[in-house]
Order: structure tokens, then C-alpha cells, then sequence
């Protein structure tokens, strides 16, 4: 992608009633566009790094046996009256409208109740079980508080997966392999080291469930952490019983600023109970399925992921996630200039590299800093001068130095492994 063709500008300002830091960074750099508190668009910059976040969050369900599936955001009022979830009392988050023909609508908050519906048509027997699906879908919630960006929206993209298990013993396999799952998932996305399994209510969801929660200042939670046992409670389970069953004591806990960044809810046979959701055992009986919901919010991930990886300059994405790995920058309109850099930046697409090259007409010092605002992990520079010396001009944007590098050293960082 050239810099001239991308319609997105830079600007040195977020809108006056943005406060969340991660919003204020991706409306300057380009990435989002606010439309309204909690509400924000995704242009081509913030699309590639949602897609990059995605991209992995699928990799890892394939690889727990996930199938992908998208369902519609429309919800039918009796499905959700079963369970009990269409009442405001229980769920204080819907948005609802009604058809032409008057008949009541809801839009989608979360999907455990239609996804149920639509496998009761297809598991029959105890030989379609186990199975486990996901999707990537834009949920909608009617938020009281929006003010933390794109970490807490009214619209946001959710990958939620549910599973369906035969019994206890199969369901709680799976939910351990969803577990680690999710671990391997935050690893990959640079935040692993600062996220912690928590235990927590299931508020509208279930009983218990657990977090997954990231260390962040500008977390809306607040979760007791016992570093050395590795054990995280929120503060809804944080009570003596609780303390008890894990063996730590209130004092050996810290308290942590957090954002919540997965969940999963244990549901047993309770929905399916509610639901009719069954299949035929091997004896010819009737049995309710062991059900089990994994969510992890995709835009969320990415607002934790700007507060925590930025700095004066900007922001700073880790190498797996960011929207490019070189930022390419050419000074200068000079034949040579132009043809050295036009001739870089096709070795480095012709290697795989996801190259942004800057080939505006603009000074150096606005290059430089778009380049540290839009946080792309590599930076070279083609000028007059690096272009008579045969050599180019390197920082990695977690530098403070720039350096000179031979095309084969240039090639030899930029293809190594992440």
C-alpha cells in the first residue's frame, strides 16, 4: 500500500470528548473513525490489524477442533424467552425494535440461545458429539458507560465459540483445552505475560465463569492476585468461601488494574434443560447436552492492545498484529531516490514483507512522525544520501537510534522469524 492512495490522513488532534488514550491514538493514526460514544468505524489500517488479531483467534479454535459459522444479528424474541433473557430485569444491555408486522426483535448482545436452537436441528445422536463452534460477530449492547474507547463499545466484534459435549467429563476436557487455548492466543498477541486466568461471576451468563484479564491501567476492573500461586479473583468472588477452597488468604492478595479480555461460562445441562436441547445416548435414552461458551471481544483486545504497547510518540504494535512490519519511507522526489525505494519495496513484497511505503511529497520530520504515531515496528528510510552510499537508514520504532544497513543486513532483520 502507497501512502498517497490511502484516503485515511494523520492528525496531530482527537476529537474534544475522547478521552480513552487507545481511541485518542487510533482516531489520530487513522485506524478508527468515532460515529458515537462506544461507537466506532474500522478503516483500511484499523481493519488489517482487526483482521491480524482474528487471524489468529482462528487459528487457535481450528486447532481445539472449532468449526466457523456466522449467525444472523437478528434474535427472535421466543428463543430468548425460553431461557429467560429476553426480560430487561435479567439483560439490561438489549437493543429492541419490531418488524413491519409488529413482531418484537432483538439485536444480538450474544448468541447462546440461538446457536442452540439451530444445532437442535442438526445433533441427534450421541455419535454428533462432541462438536464446537465459533464465529466473528458485531454484537450490540446498550452500554450506560462508553467511555473507555474501543475497549467498552455499544458495537463491537465479538469471537464467541460454544460447545457441545456428552457429558461432564467431555465438557470439562474441553473447557481446559479452550483454556490454554486462549492462553496461547494472548501469548501471540504480546499481552500474555500480563494476563491471568480469573476466577469471577457469571453474572447474566451463569453462576461462575472465568476471565481473562490483563493488567492495564486503564481497566475498568479490578482483580486480587496471588502472583506466586498464579491465582486471580475478581472482586464479585472475593469472599472467605472462596479464599478457602483456593488455600491463599485476603492479604497475600494484590490488587491489580485490569481490562477483561476473554470469558468462558460453564453452563452444564442448564440451558439445555431450558431449552430442549438433547440427543440419544447409546442406550436409546433422551440426554441433555453439557454446554459451554468462550468469548474473547476482538476490538477490545485491540484498545488493550494500544494502551498498553504506545508511548509520547504514538503507538506501538507488536510485530504480529501490526498493520504492516516496514514503513518505508522515501525523501525526496529524485529519479534515483524514487527508483532505489520503488525497486526496495518490491524485494521486500517479493519476500513477504507487508511493506507501507510513504512516497508523498513531504517533509521528513512529518514521515518520521507519522511513522512513530501509526506505530509500525520497522522503519527505512531511502534519501539522496543513503542511496549514494548504497546503504539505507534503520530503526526499529522501539529505538531511540536510527542506523545504516547494508540491503543484506536489512533483509536479515526484517525476515526474521516473530
Amino acid at each position: 500500500m502507497r501512502s498517497s492512495q490511502l484516503f485515511t490522513k494523520t492528525s496531530k488532534s482527537a476529537p474534544a470528548d475522547e478521552v480513552a488514550k487507545n481511541a485518542q491514538l487510533l482516531i489520530r493514526a487513522g485506524y478508527v473513525y468515532k460515529e458515537m460514544a462506544g461507537v466506532y468505524a474500522y478503516l483500511p489500517l484499523g481493519l488489517r490489524v482487526l483482521d491480524k488479531i482474528k487471524q489468529i483467534v482462528r487459528e487457535e479454535m481450528d486447532a481445539i477442533g472449532g468449526q466457523e459459522l456466522i449467525m444472523t444479528g437478528l434474535q427472535r424474541k421466543e428463543v430468548w424467552e425460553k431461557t429467560g433473557r429476553w426480560d430487561d430485569e435479567l439483560v439490561d444491555v438489549w437493543f429492541k425494535s419490531a418488524l413491519k408486522d409488529g413482531t418484537e426483535v432483538g439485536f444480538g448482545w450474544s448468541h447462546e440461545e440461538p446457536i442452540v436452537e439451530m444445532l437442535k436441528h442438526h445433533l441427534e445422536s450421541y455419535k454428533d458429539l462432541p462438536i464446537n463452534v465459533y464465529q466473528f460477530q458485531t454484537k450490540l449492547r446498550n452500554e450506560l458507560r462508553a467511555k473507555s474507547g474501543i475497549m467498552r463499545g455499544r458495537e463491537f466484534v465479538m469471537k464467541d465459540m460454544y460447545s457441545c459435549s456428552l457429558d461432564a467429563k467431555q465438557h470439562e476436557a474441553f473447557y481446559q483445552a479452550c483454556i490454554d487455548a486462549y492462553k496461547r492466543v494472548y501469548d501471540r498477541l504480546g499481552i500474555g505475560e500480563d494476563t491471568y486466568v480469573t476466577f469471577a461471576s457469571g453474572g447474566a451468563f451463569t453462576q461462575f465463569s472465568h476471565e481473562f484479564q490483563t493488567i492495564c491501567d486503564a481497566g475498568e476492573d479490578v482483580i486480587y492476585l496471588h502472583r506466586a500461586k498464579n491465582i486471580a479473583l475478581n472482586e464479585e468472588v472475593l469472599d472467605d468461601e472462596n479464599l478457602a477452597k483456593l488455600g491463599v488468604k485476603r492479604e497475600e492478595l494484590e490488587a491489580v488494574k485490569t481490562a477483561e479480555v476473554g470469558n468462558i461460562f460453564n453452563f452444564g445441562t442448564q440451558k439445555s434443560e431450558d431449552m430442549d436441547f438433547t440427543f440419544t445416548n447409546e442406550q436409546g435414552e433422551r440426554q441433555f447436552v453439557h454446554l459451554g461458551s468462550y468469548g474473547i471481544g476482538i476490538t477490545r483486545v485491540m484498545g488493550v492492545i494500544a494502551e498498553k504497547f504506545s508511548d509520547e510518540r504514538g503507538l506501538v504494535w507488536p510485530e504480529a498484529v501490526a498493520p504492516f512490519r516496514v514503513y518505508l519511507a522515501r525523501l525526496g522526489m529524485d529519479d534515483n531516490v524514487v527508483a532505489a525505494s520503488d525497486e526496495l519495496c518490491d524485494k521486500l513484497r517479493s519476500m513477504g514483507i507487508e511493506v507501507l511505503y510513504d512516497d508523498r511529497d513531504a517533509r521528513p520530520g512529518e514521515k518520521f512522525a507519522d511513522a512513530d504515531l501509526l506505530g509500525i515496528p520497522h522503519r527505512v528510510v531511502v534519501s539522496a544520501k543513503t542511496v549514494e552510499q548504497g546503504i539505507f537508514e534503520y530503526k526499529k520504532r522501539t529505538d531511540s537510534e536510527s542506523s545504516m544497513l547494508s540491503l543484506e543486513s536489512l533483509k536479515s532483520i526484517l525476515t526474521a522469524k516473530v
